[in-house]
């Protein structure tokens, strides 16, 4: 789906951050709205239906959109100030490390049983926060990008824009699991 990691993230920019949130987010929004009823609740080895996933991202993204609101002056009084940065590479690497010794969402971004009738909310809900998301990121600059930091529940802090590049392949992440789960679903019905 995602392929191997592309060297330009190293130097992805504030406009590439919007587009790339804009169009991951989009695509898995898009995805999960062309699920069948029966494939939006089905569920593989226990896992998160493509229903929850949706939650789980809508519960991702609200906590760094409401961060933005603060002025970067006490982003820097609550969580401090930057340290080495690191590339998207890095940063992906730090999470999947995380997960490969069993880092697990913590309680408030794990989602509860989500219905049918749900799935137009959350896609809404998700295109907003998206939106809203980034028009805060298009008044920052490049520096309040790198020079603020915000807290990750599990790879520690990040500057603002590791946040973004999480943000970015956190949904790229989730939309391939929930494609795992539509393709190990029809394998089993075969």
């Amino acid at each position: 789906m995602w392929g191997g990691v592309n060297k330009r993230y190293q130097e992805m920019k504030r406009q590439e951050l919007i587009e790339q949130l804009q169009n991951h987010h989009q695509a898995f929004i898009e995805y999960i709205n062309s699920l069948t009823d029966e494939e939006f609740l089905v569920s593989h080895h226990a896992k998160w239906t493509a229903g929850q996933q949706l939650q789980h991202i809508c519960l991702s993204v609200r906590p760094v959109n409401l961060a933005l609101l603060l002025p970067t002056f006490i982003l820097r009084l609550l969580f401090g100030k930057p340290r080495e940065k690191r590339t998207y590479e890095e940063l992906v690497k730090a999470y999947q490390n995380v997960l490969q010794k069993g880092g697990k969402a913590g309680s408030p971004y794990i989602p509860k049983s989500v219905t049918v009738n749900q799935k137009q909310k959350l896609s809404k809900d998700l295109a907003k926060l998206i939106a809203s998301l980034t028009e805060k990121v298009a008044k920052l600059s490049e520096d309040d990008l790198d020079n603020h930091i915000l807290p990750h529940p599990l790879i520690g802090k990040t500057s603002i824009r590791e946040m973004l590049y999480f943000t970015v392949y956190h949904v790229k992440h989730h939309h391939e699991q929930v494609v795992n789960t539509q393709k190990n679903n029809r394998e089993q019905k075969n």
